[in-house]
């Protein structure tokens, strides 16, 4: 006579066989992970590096390879532009013939390539692959370039900076000071035509617009000297 819930007993091993197995996918999934920007951006003609960082499980060994693809906005086509084991193999066909280079470093978990001469044909996505036996399940992380024209981006150097930093106070006072001396002005004109006669305190006032006036003049003299300077240290 069989014990009691031995009919059960086929079933709680079938159950086991199946939590190990799908522990040891999960396991397997996860024993090699990979990570690349989304989005690159880059502009014509300026080196364009494309990210890719791996973390394995196991020790990197020579059989470890990666791989980079490419695949056009207007085509469903992907073609590899990189291959690497133990040497580098970057692509000897196509639009991406002598721009790709190798920069990364197996051991250090690098797996990134660079692009040289960008142009807009570039556009596109790039997928980043890399199998490390007996890690050879991943995700498959996708990048996708944009390379435009930089435009006309200003880009300025020390002296344009200190020369803008110089101007815009001396703009501010030279304002102030014309503000000033235009009411003083205004108010002199009106009381001269009314044969008014200036009180000593008025006159001092006339005597502070001459010393205004000649600060104004001094203040714009050094002004266009430290301007002079700045473009003459640039260039």
């Amino acid at each position: 006579m069989q014990p009691s819930g031995s009919a059960g007993d086929p079933c709680r091993a079938f159950s086991r066989l199946l939590g190990l197995l799908f522990f040891q996918g999960v396991y397997t999934v996860l024993s090699l992970e990979i990570k690349a920007d989304a989005h690159v951006r880059g502009y014509i003609g300026e080196n364009i590096k494309l990210k890719c960082t791996f973390r394995s499980s196991s020790p990197v060994s020579d059989k470890l390879t990666i791989d980079w693809t490419y695949r056009s906005p207007t085509s469903s086509r992907t073609e590899t532009i990189f291959h690497y084991q133990s040497f580098q193999y970057p692509t000897v066909a196509g639009t991406f013939r002598d721009r790709i280079f190798w920069v990364g470093d197996v051991y250090q978990g690098d797996a990134s390539i660079s692009i040289s001469n960008p142009t807009m044909r570039d556009n596109g996505t790039f997928s980043c692959t890399v199998k490390n036996p007996p890690d050879v399940h991943h995700n498959i992380p996708m990048t996708e370039l944009v390379v435009t024209e930089r435009g006309f981006a200003i880009q300025l150097s020390s002296a344009a900076l200190l020369s803008i930093l110089v101007f815009i106070p001396s703009a501010v006072v030279v304002t102030l000071l014309l503000v000033r001396m235009g009411r003083k002005s205004a108010g002199l004109k009106k009381k001269n035509k009314s044969g008014y006669k200036k009180s000593s305190i008025e006159v001092s006032d006339d005597t502070d617009q001459g010393e205004d006036e000649g600060c104004m003049r001094r203040l714009c003299t050094r002004c266009a000297e430290c301007l002079d300077s700045d473009f003459e240290e640039a260039y």
